[in-house]
This record gives structure tokens, C-alpha cells and sequence, in this order.
């Protein structure tokens, strides 16, 4: 009795020690549950990558990118010709004529008033004493120009036209002759139709229709003599 009585404390406590000491489990990989664990409760952070500034200019990181032109601005040209800052002549050159003007006719020299009418298709010339005739086939006209107590010697031009002019108050029907002659106004030099008729009772003796001014001058009814005076050749 006293001999078991010795041995039955030394057996419980082996059995303790080996109770206490019982080896961890280990998975197929071979790390044990407790890393395992301790694994699986750990989050991954993502990682941030910082680039440095390379410097270059956004035309350089940009290739494709074409940038918009810079708008152009025109300078605006000033005009050179006097006669455009002196109101003789408009921005894009055109003679500015008022509604009467000094005209120069070359055949004779001489400077008369015209009526710029506006309404007129043709030009008109006072001329008297007017004969048609043939010269070579063709047919010409002579005449003078004459308004008011001013006549001018007898001329000679070939025929252009033929009109038939027919009064409100009769049937009749008469020939009017259109001849072209040489005139100026300012600096515009031109040869221009013109119908004679018997205009010396009427206020101008030569009358500057469409035909004149189409397209080389314009008209402002509110001025006057806006042209300068041709000077006479001192000579004749």
C-alpha cells in the first residue's frame, strides 16, 4: 500500500505535462494555423507611384495635339491718293461725283456745267444744225454744240447708234444720232455715247447718264462740283 501510495503522484503529473505540451497543426503547406491566422487578417495596402516632373513643355508630352493658331490682325491701310482724304474720290478709287460737275470735252477745249442725272440712261449733248451723210459706207453725222448764247464750230463723228424718238402729243416719229466723243471730269479721262439733241432750252446743255458713271463713279446729289475745273490747253 505504501509502495503505490508513492508511484500515484509521480504518474498524474506526467499526464499533465503532456496534456499541456501537445504539438500545433500544420496545414499542407506547412505553416502552422496560427500564421495562418495571423495572415488573413492583415489588408493590403495598395501602393502609390509617385512620377517626377519630367519638365517638358505640354507641346512635348502632347505630340498629336496641334495647337489653335493665334488670330491675325489685318492693319488697316491708310489711303496715299489726296483725292480719296479730300472726299474727290472713294475707299476703293470710284470717282464721287455731285449732281453737277465741270466737264472738259477734248474735241473743242472748252469746260461746261453737266447735269448728273441719275435717272437717265444715256448721255445727251445740245447740239443744232445737225446733217447726217455717208462716208465710206458708213454713216456719219455733222452738228454744233450750242446752249445759250454759246456755239461751238461745226464738228464731224461717225454715227454708233440710231434712236426713234417718238412725242407723247403726236404719231411722228423722228431720228436721233448717237456719236461718241472724248470727255473728262477730274483726273477720269473717257469716251463716252452721246445723243444729240436740241437742248438750249433746257437748264444744262449736257446731261452724264448711267452710261457715264456706271461703274467708275458714284453720285452724291448732295454736293456740287466735287471735281476740279480741267485747265485749258494755253496754247490754242
Amino acid at each position: 500500500m505504501k509502495k503505490w501510495g508513492f508511484f500515484l503522484p509521480a504518474l498524474m503529473s506526467v499526464a499533465i505535462v503532456g496534456c499541456s505540451t501537445t504539438p500545433e497543426q500544420t496545414d499542407n503547406s506547412g505553416a502552422s494555423q496560427a500564421e495562418t491566422t495571423s495572415s488573413a487578417t492583415k489588408t493590403e495596402q495598395p501602393k502609390t507611384e509617385t512620377k517626377p516632373d519630367s519638365g517638358l513643355s505640354p507641346m512635348e508630352k502632347h505630340p498629336n495635339v496641334k495647337p489653335k493658331p493665334m488670330p491675325t490682325v489685318k492693319p488697316v491701310a491708310k489711303p496715299t491718293d489726296n483725292s480719296v482724304t479730300s472726299g474727290r474720290k472713294s475707299a476703293d478709287g470710284k470717282l464721287i461725283l455731285g449732281q453737277k460737275e465741270w466737264v472738259h470735252i477734248e474735241s473743242l477745249d472748252v469746260n461746261v456745267v453737266a447735269r448728273i442725272d441719275t435717272g437717265a440712261t444715256t448721255s445727251s449733248v445740245s447740239a443744232i444744225d445737225v446733217v447726217a451723210f455717208e462716208r465710206d459706207g458708213k454713216k456719219w453725222v455733222k452738228f454744233k454744240l450750242a446752249h445759250g448764247d454759246r456755239e461751238s464750230r461745226e464738228l464731224e463723228l461717225p454715227v454708233v447708234s440710231t434712236k426713234f424718238i417718238r412725242q407723247s402729243n403726236s404719231d411722228e416719229t423722228y431720228e436721233r444720232y448717237v456719236v461718241e466723243g472724248w470727255i473728262k471730269v477730274g483726273d477720269l479721262k473717257v469716251k463716252t455715247p452721246f445723243t444729240l439733241a436740241d437742248r438750249t432750252h433746257m437748264d444744262y446743255g449736257l446731261l452724264l447718264g448711267r452710261s457715264f458713271f456706271r461703274d467708275v463713279a458714284i453720285v452724291d446729289v448732295s454736293r456740287e462740283f466735287v471735281q476740279p475745273k480741267v485747265a485749258l490747253d494755253a496754247t490754242k
